[in-house]
């Protein structure tokens, strides 16, 4: 997506959308003189609803990119408490993002973070199908933008993670996750033809596994304190066959967050990711980039079997409805064949909370990453619900 034609288009909506509830309002404040003042509350107002309602957001999603042509969609997420009465009960949410393009490709996402009553269960889930084109730029850390090698993606996901409390603030439990991926090489003769690259027309697996969780953070949307610890295991055995994934998965996951005072806050994160197996395709193997781990870089410029991150982050909340931070890192992907190369990973951004209650926001970052000798430096501008960790 071309960053700033999104960007424009993001606030030209917003502002109208904000336009048309301010031009309706008058009309509405006639029939219910407390409707202007509810949604001064809801929206702007830094007062804090004691009703420990739910909480419901709509963001246009609208861009433009040579390969996709126009994309418009939606992307939308409701935070809610399963027990209302219990104060120490998390914030669940669900979202929802769904976007089409005048191309004909379609990418939906469905996810869910649950915690029930007396946050005794936590359930994380995701739904996914997504057709959509993507840049391939081969296996390693040392790729390069001139061998960029355009491929369309049809990807379809199940995810299911379940966990227990057996302790204070300790939970385990089970995972599964179904992928299913096929590739269609639109420019032949590329780096995607090169031999590493093992099972290039997509394959499916079935991973089924464990995972254990230490989790003490104030709330779970916009921590400002306390530490989080996540190791998840799976193994894909070989139900289905000829080159489809066979093998195992790693993940550990562990973040730390120090309030200053009670408006600034350090945040931390180290995460680690590995796909393991005689022969690993290169559709399971680890994607350096996005918009929650190495800001800065196309998801998949660097793209092995390991993947290693860590970042920082100075949050500072100097007005209940607004926040800003800086953030850095560095990270790389690796393997016995490719060696470790860190890269550096640094930007600003902007929160809006739209909900009080929840400490839900929406995020603005942008961020830098390398420049490569005659390349650009990379970089990416974001907007997303919710933070990055």
């Amino acid at each position: 997506m071309n960053n700033t034609f999104a960007l424009k288009n993001y606030i030209h909506i917003l502002i109208c959308l904000a336009l048309s509830a301010l031009t309706i309002a008058p009309t509405h404040a006639q029939e219910n003189p407390g409707f202007i003042n509810k949604l001064i509350k809801k929206f702007v107002s830094s007062e804090k609803d004691s009703s420990r309602s739910g909480s419901f957001v709509v963001l246009p999603a609208v861009g433009y990119a040579q390969e996709t042509g126009f994309e418009y969609g939606i992307a939308s997420t409701y935070n809610f408490y399963m027990d209302k009465e219990n104060l120490d009960s998390r914030t669940s949410n669900v979202t929802l993002i769904g976007t089409l393009t005048t191309k004909k490709q379609k990418n939906i996402k469905l996810t869910s973070d649950i915690w029930t009553n007396n946050n005794d269960y936590h359930f994380i889930t995701e739904l996914r199908f997504r057709d959509w084109p993507f840049n391939f730029y081969g296996i390693g850390n040392d790729t390069w933008k001139e061998d960029e090698d355009y491929l369309d993606q049809k990807l379809y996901r199940i995810k299911v993670d379940g966990e227990k409390r057996f302790a204070p603030n300790f939970y385990a439990g089970v995972n599964l996750n179904y992928e299913n991926f096929e590739f269609n090489d639109i420019e032949p003769g590329g780096i995607f033809e090169s031999p590493e690259v093992f099972a290039k027309k997509g394959g499916q697996y079935l991973a089924i596994g464990i995972s254990a969780l230490y989790d003490t953070r104030n709330n779970t949307t916009y921590s400002t304190n306390g530490f989080y610890g996540r190791a998840k295991y799976s193994y894909a055995p070989n139900f289905f066959g000829k080159d489809n994934y066979v093998g195992n998965q790693i993940e550990l996951d562990i973040r730390g967050f120090y309030p200053i005072n009670k408006q600034l806050t350090i945040a931390a994160q180290g995460l680690f990711r590995g796909s393991y197996g005689d022969n690993v395709p290169f559709y399971v193997m680890r994607d350096l980039g996005g918009d929650m781990t190495m800001r800065g870089y196309y998801l998949g410029r660097y793209k092995d079997k390991n993947y290693l991150t860590a970042q920082a982050e100075l949050r500072f909340r100097f007005h209940p409805r607004v926040g800003i931070n800086g953030f850095l890192g560095t990270g790389s992907t690796f393997s016995k064949q490719h060696d470790i190369r860190l890269i550096p990973s640094y930007g600003a951004g902007l929160r809006y909370f739209f909900s009080l209650e929840h400490n839900s926001s929406i995020r603005f970052d942008y961020a830098f990453g390398e420049q490569r000798p005659g390349e650009k430096k990379q970089s990416g501008f974001y907007l997303s619900i919710s933070e990055a960790f």
